[in-house]
């Protein structure tokens, strides 16, 4: 799928940049809003251009369906043609750790907009980069909240097993722990899986006052919907997988009322350096999904560097991703570590309200 190309005609030379998220299955809302994102940030360098003289810009678009097998497919295909000069993907960690490997082989710039497991940019590709905080943040600034706020002592954890999941629920365990909270329990369900009455029944006896689910919104909105016809008592919570409004509508506004979650990044709408994009991704896709304004901003830095190397040269965008500061960004300059992790590392809380995610506050980590 190539969605949006400008410069010469539709015979001149092409220069693209590489997309990969879940476009369909169950995950499709986040990677349909994360295209979205790339899409608009390719509308406006073109608009305000020349990006590369002579060169058309496309953007292609790939579907990984949140399976690793098919992410490495994905950037296989990506890294053979000879005209993509960086990719922004993936959405999963359990997608973006195997096709990381494969850019770097290749030389190819990786921007992952919201892949948050730690562990990514511990490999030492120094292909890597990416637009969000990290889940020993996540992690931790959910511990804090859940023990000092919500006063929550016997904590019950479920995790959908994936390199996301069980490494966010790893971080939050050990900052548990550490504060003293007893961890009843940790679980893993399974990606796909519907009927959560056996494992609820259980935890219910256990008689947690918070439950916390690191996974993604599909296996989220049917563990709140079936915690609430069960009767489950206490808090739930859980993290930024679960951050979209579908999540509410499959779970039934009702049983959702009053759920917790962290996000690895602030209100984009209360960012004051966001409010153009806020104002033009609203009038052209309606609300914004919970990573659009990620890879709104992985594909602007995307095209940047290659604006910056000034040729179709991987290894010339490769450098002068290197030489970025202070990229004035949706979330205010933003720069990077030696690792290609953001030095933005804000923390969102979120609370469900009448049928709507409310914004408390940025969370601490420490």
């Amino acid at each position: 799928l190539a969605v949006a190309m400008a410069g010469c005609g539709p015979g001149g030379p092409v220069v693209k940049i590489g997309f990969v998220a879940p476009l369909t299955g169950d995950q499709a809302p986040h990677g349909q809003d994360m295209l979205n994102g790339a899409k608009l940030a390719i509308e406006h360098a073109i608009a305000s251009g020349p990006i590369l003289p002579g060169y058309r810009l496309e953007l292609v678009a790939l579907d990984d369906q949140r399976n690793p097998t098919q992410a490495v497919a994905a950037a296989k295909k990506l890294v053979a043609d000879p005209d993509v000069v960086a990719v922004v993907g993936h959405l999963n960690s359990s997608c973006t750790m195997p096709a990381s490997a494969i850019y770097h082989q290749a030389r190819l710039l990786q921007i992952t907009p919201v892949s948050s497991n730690p562990k990514i940019s511990r490999q030492g590709f120094d292909t890597f980069y990416r637009t969000c905080a990290t889940d020993d943040l996540q992690g931790p600034a959910a511990a804090l909240f859940a023990v000092r706020q919500l006063k929550a002592t016997r904590i019950f954890l479920l995790d959908d097993m994936t390199t996301y999941g069980r490494g966010l629920a790893n971080e939050l365990k050990a900052k548990l722990i550490s504060l003293g909270a007893a961890v009843l329990g940790h679980e893993g369900i399974t990606q796909g899986d519907k009927d959560f009455t056996p494992l609820l029944t259980k935890l219910k006896a256990r008689e947690p006052d918070l439950i916390y689910f690191a996974g993604m919104f599909p296996e989220g909105a049917l563990l709140i919907k079936q915690r609430f016809d069960l009767g489950v008592g206490g808090q739930f919570m859980g993290g930024d997988g679960l951050f979209d409004p579908v999540l509410i509508e499959l779970a039934t506004p009702q049983a959702a009322e009053g759920i917790y979650l962290t996000t690895i990044g602030s209100d984009v709408h209360l960012i004051p350096t966001a409010q153009a994009f806020v104002h033009a991704y609203e009038a052209r896709y309606g609300s914004i999904g919970a990573y659009s304004a990620y890879a709104y901003e992985a594909t602007s830095i995307a095209v940047w560097a290659l604006t910056q190397a000034g040729a179709k040269d991987r290894q010339a965008v490769l450098a002068a991703m290197k030489r970025l500061k202070d990229y004035p960004g949706l979330f205010g300059p933003q720069n990077f570590d030696q690792k290609g992790d953001s030095l933005i590392r804000d923390i969102g809380l979120f609370t469900v309200k009448d049928g709507k995610f409310v914004f408390l506050r940025t969370a601490s980590w420490d």
